[in-house]
């Protein structure tokens, strides 16, 4: 808990406190970008379970937070994704209908979630943005708010199409946040929103190689490829693209959101189109920050997943024009640098 000095005003829980985005966020306000009447409380897993409507409840009346930021989730990689669909469908839609629920509940003034790009239809058109999710919110009647929910599973943006096959469950239960938000405004002028993230990666990640993304897997992959001067395999061709964002970015557009942005429509959070890379090109940067000198070899008989999911940042340059973002083989030098500092300990 990150206690602020003097009169509270925003008490701000944050769940999936101890993973990748929350120890960013928990390091960038202790780095002195919290506020003095901020109280931050960083829960994870072992302090409730969250897909427990009694223990998310409980959670909320404890701790009494003005404000939360919603990180919580099941999270992995393409091929655990691929094994477990229906898991990650069950956990993510009970996890986040408590967090939201309890959150309308206990009188919390503004929520912010955490979607992914995976959330858009696999069969789009590039770049991907807001405009493919956000309808605008008139004021309704109860009977007309219902028939607009009801439209909403519908309706020709985000739901005009499945999701990658690949992680159609994870993706579905990250799409039905976007609706409740609307459905908390429409019906209990409730201040839920989310941001849409690319592809986040830095320290605290989890390492795992087959369970892990694709950053973190492949920096754990060159570690242990370096220790015992063997060739690197690669998983798939390495042509997919990807925008990757540093944590710590994210972290401090986070707070940016939380204290600032008042749409309940999602905005993308992402570096620009022009900083998209391939998988090979992410392996070459990490081969290259951790000094490796041995071969690349590309596993084709592994799924490449989605070729790409190219995301606008347009909007968040609207409202921060001159947002610096850490460069990405500067942000991949660093984490790899925690990665063999913290081996021991990291997620993996």
């Amino acid at each position: 808990m990150t206690e602020a000095v003097g009169l509270v005003a925003k008490r701000i829980l944050v769940t999936g406190g101890t993973g990748l985005v929350g120890k960013a966020i928990e390091k960038v306000v202790a780095d002195g970008e919290g506020q003095p009447d901020e109280e931050w409380i960083f829960v994870s897993s072992k302090d409730a379970d969250l897909t427990n409507a009694v223990e998310t409840k409980a959670l909320f009346e404890r701790h009494k937070p003005t404000h939360v930021i919603h990180l919580a989730a099941m999270v992995g990689g393409l091929f655990k994704n691929i094994r477990y669909n229906l898991d990650f469908w069950r956990r993510n839609i009970h996890i986040n209908d408590n967090v939201l629920h309890s959150a309308y509940e206990t009188g919390v003034q503004k929520v912010v979630s955490c979607l992914s790009t995976c959330i858009f239809p696999d069969k789009t058109t590039y770049p991907i943005d807001e405009t493919m999710v956000s309808i605008s919110i008139p004021m309704h009647s109860l009977m007309e708010t219902h028939a607009l929910l009801h439209s909403l599973l519908s309706y020709p943006q985000i739901h005009n199409g499945p999701p990658h096959s690949s992680n159609f469950g994870y993706s579905y239960a990250k799409r039905m946040i976007d609706i409740q938000n609307r459905g908390y405004f429409e019906q209990h002028g409730c201040r839920f929103t989310a941001v849409i993230p690319t592809n986040v990666f830095g320290p605290h990640d989890n390492f795992n190689i087959e369970d892990g993304h694709v950053l973190p897997g492949l920096i754990h992959k060159v570690y242990l490829a370096k220790q015992t001067s063997s060739a690197l395999t690669i998983w798939g061709t390495g042509k997919p693209r990807r925008q990757f964002i540093y944590s710590l970015d994210l972290a401090r557009l986070f707070l940016w959101v939380l204290r600032e942005y008042d749409e309940v429509e999602p905005i993308i959070l992402s570096v620009g189109e022009e900083d998209e890379v391939s998988i090979r090109e992410a392996a070459e940067a990490i081969v290259e920050a951790m000094d490796f000198k041995g071969e690349l070899v590309f596993d084709t008989t592994k799924a490449d997943g989605q070729f790409k999911k190219t995301a606008s940042n347009a909007k968040l340059r609207r409202y921060l024009p001159g947002f610096q973002f850490t460069p990405f083989r500067q942000a991949v030098k660093e984490t790899c640098a925690w990665f063999s500092t913290n081996y021991a300990n990291a997620r993996k």
